[in-house]
C-alpha cells in the first residue's frame, strides 16, 4: 500500500480518470484520486494522491500551474480547441509583428475575467456545461476572475504572416485558468477568431514534468519494486503553511481532532499544520465562529491507526 503523491505524466488520449482506472490495476490500490481534470487532447503533469494522500489533493489543486499551449489564429471552434467544429473562419492574409502579439499577451496579464466554455465541466443549475452543449444549448454561466501571473510569447519570430497564424505561448496561472478561453482572448485583441491547437501542462503547483513517470514507468517501477522512490511525502502539499512538532499533552487533543486554543501562527497564516517525527497529524484552522479557537481542517492518520 503507497502512501504519497505520485506525479504522472498523462499522455493524450486519456481522460484523468482513465488514468485513476489503469493505476488502480496497477498498484492494487482503491484509495487513488487525481488534483485536476485534463482533456483527453491534453498531456501533461497529473499529479495522483494515493491513500491518506488523497485528503491533500484538493489543496495540490489550488496551486498554480504552467502550460505551454499553441494559438492558432483565423478560426474559432465551438469547444474553443482543436477538436470543436468551426463556427467562424477568417482566411484573409494577417500581418503581426512580434510586438503586437507580446502587447496583446501584456493586456491579459495579471487579474482578468473569463466566461468558462459551453464545453466544460462547470456546473450550471446541477447540470455540467458540457451536457447543455451536446444537446444543442448555450446557456448564460457565469464569469470568473483568474489571474495570468505570467504570460509569454515562445516563438523567436519577428513577423507572423499568413491566413492562419500559429504561435506557441507559456502561461503560469491560478487555479481555474481556461487556456482554451485565454486563446480566443488573444484572438479578440488581435481582431481575428481564434482557438487553442494544443496544449501541454508542464507543471502542477510545485511539480514539474522532470519528476513525473508514465503510466507504462509506474508499471515498471511498481513490478521492479523501485516506485517508492518516485513518490513525495503527503507534507509536499503542505510546504505552503508552518509546521508545528507537537510535544506533550497537546498531541492527545490533535490527535483526537479536537477543538483548542488558537495558535499565534493564525494570525498571519490560512493554515497550520502539526506534524509528529516530520510526520502531519492534522491541518487546523480558525473555528468559523468560536473565536479564539481552532479547528481540524484535515486529520491524517498516525501509525497505529494505519
Amino acid at each position: 500500500m503507497y502512501e504519497g503523491i505520485l506525479p504522472l505524466w498523462k499522455e493524450k488520449g486519456m481522460t484523468s480518470h482513465d488514468c485513476i482506472f489503469k493505476l488502480r490495476k496497477i498498484l492494487h490500490m482503491k484509495r487513488i484520486g487525481h488534483t485536476g481534470t485534463l482533456d483527453p487532447s491534453v498531456e501533461g503533469v497529473l499529479p495522483i494522491c494515493l491513500g491518506q494522500a488523497t485528503k491533500v489533493a484538493e489543496y495540490i489543486m489550488n496551486q498554480g500551474k504552467t502550460y505551454v499551449a499553441t494559438v492558432s489564429i483565423g478560426t474559432s471552434t465551438t469547444t474553443e480547441d482543436a477538436d470543436g467544429e468551426i463556427v467562424e473562419q477568417n482566411l484573409s492574409t494577417k500581418h503581426f509583428s512580434k510586438e503586437q502579439i507580446i502587447s496583446a499577451l501584456q493586456r491579459l496579464t495579471g487579474e482578468i475575467t473569463q466566461t468558462p466554455p459551453m464545453y466544460s465541466a462547470v456546473k450550471v443549475n446541477g447540470k455540467r456545461l458540457y451536457e447543455y452543449a451536446r444537446e444543442g444549448k448555450v446557456i448564460e454561466r457565469p464569469s470568473r476572475k483568474v489571474t495570468i501571473h505570467r504570460l509569454e510569447l515562445l516563438d523567436t519570430a519577428t513577423e507572423f504572416n499568413g491566413e492562419t497564424i500559429s504561435f506557441s505561448i507559456e502561461i503560469d496561472c491560478s487555479k481555474g485558468t481556461y487556456i482554451r478561453t485565454l486563446a480566443v482572448q488573444i484572438g479578440e485583441l488581435l481582431g481575428y477568431p481564434a482557438h487553442m491547437s494544443s496544449l501541454i501542462r508542464t507543471a502542477s503547483g510545485s511539480f514539474t514534468k522532470d519528476q513525473c513517470l508514465t503510466l507504462s514507468e509506474v508499471n515498471n517501477a511498481n513490478l521492479n519494486a523501485t516506485l517508492e522512490t518516485s513518490i513525495f511525502p503527503i507534507q509536499y502539499a503542505l510546504d505552503d503553511w508552518p509546521m508545528i512538532e507537537v510535544t506533550g499533552e497537546i498531541e492527545k487533543s490533535i490527535t483526537n481532532g479536537q477543538v483548542i486554543p488558537v495558535n499565534p501562527m493564525l494570525e498571519t497564516n490560512e493554515k497550520i499544520v502539526f506534524i509528529k517525527n516530520a510526520k502531519p497529524l492534522a491541518v487546523y484552522i480558525k473555528h468559523p465562529t468560536k473565536d479564539g479557537m481552532m479547528k481540524p481542517e484535515k486529520m491524517f492518520a498516525t501509525e497505529k491507526g494505519v
